[in-house]
């Protein structure tokens, strides 16, 4: 895969650490995260590919052309693996690097090539494609209730703190079968991983608490996607199971969350009659601000000339799905008809599994609210809304709305089914590291 440029250096945007280093453009810190455009705008004055940096030491190869990130996706030559990544192999990113709990080998799907891969995705997508999209439309519509019902009352919100962060977890909790105390530390490892507070330990706390589920299951199997997966003719093992579903948990939440929070700032920013119906707001969103932004590591088997940057066997090569996707020309020709090919989701053999039932959680999550709250606007200007920094995630820090109170409603439909919680005799900071038991309040609240 080589692709040329021959257009002068660009100009570093203002604020841009990069005036005062031309080797690479940073991808964290405050002014990254409050206009990332700006960033991809210079970015493709080096041509389809930049160099970057995704933290302090470390380097990466950044494709932000839409054609060129598709032909890296599809390319068998770019390994996923990355035991391959030379930087963090020899030392020279640093092991306790934020970036690192995301990037590092994991004996998971989204880590493994070949054969490996096939088996390991096969058994994924086979499992998730028994998901009943009628009862998951009916779990999220009651799971987005409680929520609301929280909030509801007091006229205001934070839509990302009380609705946005929250849904789209006790949504997988269910779909994953979790009793009410692991779900609980399932909520604190995923959040602290992608928050990047404690990320190591929350990492330990959330394969702990999978690794109960799987454990669980084993004994007690259920009508979810954890036995299904553990069911499948691909016969993983414990190990296995730990690492596919704490990707399937941490990687589906966080996307989910972004994508939920990010329509909705699309929605209480824009005028709204613009948009037809929830599928067609979110389907904006994917195009303009997709809830991650840069990730998809590769590491080319062989030393490769990608645009202007000479990139080495081993070396980190990511793909930038905002810069890829907000190209002018690109916005002109696919954007105008309403095409749903955006690279929000990915493409090629890692493309994201979770793709449909992450739809119809976000549809009926944007559709309950406004519905419920059909007069909420945004209590603050747009202006003073901030983004959460990081070189992966497109994410606001907080959505505060405003609206009439209105009382919760409750619904006749069926219980969701739940299971009980196995005995746990440790001390309860081990037990429910938030403090909150979210989970098991829901859990309470639909039994009330």
């Amino acid at each position: 895969m080589e692709v040329q440029s021959t257009s002068p250096l660009p100009v570093p945007p203002p604020g841009c650490p990069a005036h005062n280093s031309r080797d690479r453009v940073p991808l964290y810190g405050p002014e990254f995260a409050a206009d990332p455009q700006a960033y991809y705008e210079f970015m493709r004055g080096y041509g389809p590919t930049a160099p970057v940096e995704l933290a302090p030491g470390v380097k990466a190869t950044l494709v932000t052309d839409y054609a060129a990130a598709l032909r890296l996706l599809r390319d068998p030559t770019f390994r996923k693996d990355a035991r391959h990544w030379r930087d963090l192999a020899d030392g020279t990113v640093p092991a306790d690097s934020p970036v690192v709990p995301l990037l590092q080998y994991r004996p998971n799907c989204m880590f493994a090539d070949g054969a490996d891969h096939h088996r390991l995705r096969q058994a994924v997508t086979d499992s998730m494609a028994r998901i009943d999209l009628l009862r998951l439309a009916q779990s999220t519509e009651r799971i987005s209730d409680y929520l609301i019902g929280q909030f509801s009352p007091r006229g205001s919100a934070d839509l990302m703190a009380d609705y946005a962060k929250q849904l789209p977890l006790f949504v997988f909790n269910e779909l994953f079968g979790c009793p009410a105390e692991i779900g609980d530390r399932v909520l604190f490892g995923i959040a602290g991983m992608f928050d990047g507070v404690n990320a190591e330990q929350s990492a330990a706390v959330l394969h702990g608490a999978v690794g109960e589920l799987v454990a669980l299951k084993r004994s007690e199997p259920g009508e979810d996607v954890t036995t299904w997966l553990m069911q499948h003719r691909a016969r993983l093992t414990d190990e296995e199971m730990v690492h596919q579903l704490s990707l399937l948990l941490g990687a589906g939440a966080e996307p989910l969350r972004n994508l939920i929070g990010n329509t909705l700032h699309l929605i209480l920013t824009q005028h709204r009659d613009s948009y037809e119906d929830a599928r067609e707001a979110i389907n904006d969103t994917l195009w303009r601000n997709p809830p991650i932004s840069n990730l998809a590591p590769h590491y080319p088997a062989a030393d490769v000339r990608l645009g202007r940057q000479k990139v080495a066997a081993g070396d980190l090569v990511m793909v930038s799905f905002a810069a890829a996707n907000t190209g002018v020309a690109l916005m002109e020709t696919l954007r105008a008809s309403s095409n749903r090919a955006s690279l929000a989701w990915s493409a090629g053999p890692h493309s994201c599994p979770s793709k449909d039932p992450a739809t119809h959680i976000t549809i009926t999550a944007i559709e309950n609210l406004l519905e419920q709250i059909p007069d909420v606007t945004l209590a603050v200007p747009e202006d003073l809304l901030t983004w959460r920094p990081g070189p992966f995630h497109r994410a606001l820090t907080a959505l505060p709305a405003r609206f009439e109170p209105v009382q919760p409603i409750r619904r006749t439909s069926p219980q969701p089914r739940t299971e009980t919680p196995v005995h746990d005799d440790r001390p309860a900071a081990h037990r429910k590291p938030d403090g909150g038991g979210r989970w098991s309040q829901f859990l309470a609240w639909l039994t009330r």
